[in-house]
């Protein structure tokens, strides 16, 4: 196995290497294409990397993609599963490619937002609303007994 390369982007301006012994492979049988059958191969793929010890981030990187992938994680591992594929090999691509992608989105800083203002015509249709809305609300009054 090789090392898992990123793309450079955001955050990763060089982009990221990961080298193979960090990276954990596992070897399963599949309940999609290929899993079937008396003939069947172990052709899912898990991918794990430890986002803590991983020397492919920095400090900065390491905290902004544990933050990010935070609801991802097993502790601090992040592990990809690929399934789809009948053959091992297209299904190892295929999570080598989930893992960086992931990685490559995880260590982009956030875009900061644009602040907008709201328009003219929704400001009439909040303040129609407010104003239909204290109408109904009037109406359920008892009656005045003049």
């Amino acid at each position: 196995m090789n090392d898992l390369l990123t793309a450079p982007g955001p955050g990763a301006p060089r982009g990221l290497r990961v080298p193979a012994a960090e990276l954990t492979e596992l070897f399963s049988r599949s309940s999609g294409p290929g899993g079937q059958g008396v003939n069947t191969t172990d052709s899912r793929v898990q991918l794990s990397l430890d986002l803590a010890t991983t020397t492919a981030l920095d400090d900065a990187q390491r905290a902004r993609a544990l933050r990010h992938l935070a609801t991802r994680l097993d502790g601090s591992v992040l592990t990809i599963a690929a399934s789809e594929e009948r053959a091992q090999r297209r299904n190892r691509v295929a999570a080598r490619q989930r893992l960086a992608d992931l990685l490559r989105e995880s260590v982009a800083p956030p875009t900061p937002r644009r602040p907008t203002r709201p328009t003219k015509g929704s400001q009439r249709r909040r303040l129609d609303a407010k104003t239909r809305r204290g109408a109904v609300k009037a109406n359920r009054q008892r009656p005045k007994t003049d």
